[in-house]
């Protein structure tokens, strides 16, 4: 079970009371949590989802360890334009990419 963390950037307080209701805050608007099993996650970010389509507003990203991504690490958003990581000789870069639904 790799380590999740999502920051939080000017959101509804449902959506914090939520987080912090299933992770520590560790600093205002981060949440982290060693031990999220891919099941939960999934099933905190359909929360999170579901309610930016009724109420967005700020920016939510969640990022986890994912052995199928570049550099290991898997990315979704909410409010911030999609980026993916790429390896570019070596080092991560950030690119923007077309919207598409994030797969956790």
């Amino acid at each position: 079970m790799p380590m999740t963390v999502v920051v939080t950037r000017d959101v509804a307080d449902r959506y914090r009371g939520f987080l912090a209701s299933v992770m520590p805050e560790v600093a205002p608007g981060v949440y982290v949590s060693p031990e999220v099993s891919r099941a939960v996650r999934e099933r905190i970010w359909t929360v999170l989802s579901d309610w930016w389509a009724t109420m967005p507003g700020g920016s939510v990203v969640m990022s986890w360890r994912d052995g199928t991504s570049a550099g290991g690490l898997g990315l979704a958003m909410l409010g911030t334009p999609p980026v993916e990581l790429a390896d570019l000789d070596g080092v991560l870069v950030v690119r923007r990419k077309a919207s598409t639904p994030p797969v956790l």
